[in-house]
């Protein structure tokens, strides 16, 4: 592929590595640094609760911080970001946007933006019902003003009423991971949990969310001893431990949240990865696509989102019904009993990790569609 020199990026989204790493920046950061390869310079601008607004050099693009005035339902808003985004966009060729953030779109407009815009459309707005009324005019006005928008699995695409309205400027890129950013477990670490969690156990990673699923793990866990681990912390951490308690479960281990070696070494052990998250704040499940990277089999809930794009039902792992504690224990079980039948299943998902789901896929994608929404843009 030919190495755009001039081209010039600019990402915009609430938070960004290294202040937080959720699956939003997860993705701005894999962009950001495999274009960055292929000649591409990023700037992304993101809000920071700190008093330094400082730019940093992070493999090999710059990411600015404007400061975080206020935050309302999860959606922060900077007075300063006004400035920083209109300099930045006069620099750049293409905007790319990530939905959704109701300030961003208030900034778009406000600032004048006249270059090829682009989002990246991550999730439906599912939680904050009262406000989306209030907001869902800007919405439409915001999604009707971008030249392309992407979504990151065609399930959500079909399943989104959002994405309906514009399927006629929709592309799907779907997410994609980077192997080789990822450290390698050093045997001693591998040793050290395999002496506390024994040969066989299944595995959860992420934030412990609402919308997650692990009430109903807790539930479906009820009556197993197949050890479960979770790694991650959260708003509903202290909550789940209890509801832990109450069912008398002592084979649950809460880890918390762990550095990524630790984390590695985890994936690599485990007998098989669990997502049972049950609503589609879930949109995609960077850590299910985790799992399948690692060649494990997985259990996931059909929530009509992109994790039922990276778990293909008995082929890459199970799919059962969301909020179903019931369904989940017997998928757990049949795992378990069927070890044979369980390593086929993470051989495919591997396999269709390598075929689907790589950063450099995902990354030239992005850079195409770049180059499409320069080549076709007309200034107003």
């Amino acid at each position: 592929m030919r190495k755009d020199k001039t081209m010039q990026v600019l990402h915009f989204y609430k938070t960004s590595f290294p202040d937080t790493m959720g699956g939003v920046e997860q993705v701005i950061n894999q962009i950001a640094r495999g274009a960055n390869k292929l000649g591409v310079k990023t700037d992304v601008l993101s809000l920071t609760p700190e008093r330094v607004q400082r730019t940093i050099e992070i493999d090999g693009y710059s990411a600015h911080r404007a400061r975080l005035d206020l935050q309302i339902a999860s959606t922060g808003f900077s007075v300063s970001a006004f400035v920083r985004f209109s300099q930045l966009a006069k620099k750049a060729d293409v905007v790319h946007y990530h939905f959704p953030w109701p300030f961003m779109d208030v900034v778009h407009f406000v600032t004048l933006v006249k270059k090829p815009t682009v989002v990246t459309y991550h999730s439906d707005i599912i939680r904050q019902k009262n406000l989306l009324k209030i907001y869902r005019p800007l919405k439409w006005k915001f999604l009707g003003d971008m030249n392309r928008i992407v979504a990151t699995s065609p399930n959500y695409l079909a399943t989104s009423d959002v994405l309906a309205r514009y399927k006629h400027k929709v592309s799907v890129i779907p997410i994609g991971l980077d192997k080789a950013t990822y450290p390698i477990p050093c045997s001693e670490k591998l040793a050290y949990w395999r002496s506390k969690l024994g040969r066989k156990f299944f595995l959860f990673v992420g934030v412990i969310r609402y919308y997650k699923g692990l009430h109903i793990l807790m539930e479906a866990a009820s009556g197993l001893d197949y050890p479960i681990v979770i790694v991650g912390a959260g708003p509903i951490e202290d909550e789940l431990k209890q509801q832990a308690a109450q069912l008398g479960l002592r084979n649950i281990h809460f880890l918390g949240h762990l550095p990524d070696e630790h984390k590695v070494a985890l994936l690599t052990l485990c007998y098989g990865v669990l997502f049972p998250s049950h609503l589609r704040s879930e949109a995609f499940g960077i850590s299910l696509l985790e799992g399948a990277m690692y060649g494990k089999p997985m259990i996931s809930s059909e929530i009509g989102t992109g994790t039922t794009f990276i778990n293909i039902g008995n082929e890459t792992g199970l799919v059962v019904p969301p909020s179903d504690p019931v369904a989940l224990r017997q998928a757990m079980q049949y795992l378990w009993e069927h070890p044979e039948q369980a390593a086929e299943m993470g051989r495919r998902a591997e396999e269709r990790y390598w075929k689907h789901f790589t950063a450099d896929q995902m990354v030239r994608s992005y850079v195409d569609l770049y180059r499409d929404l320069i080549k076709h843009h007309q200034p107003a």
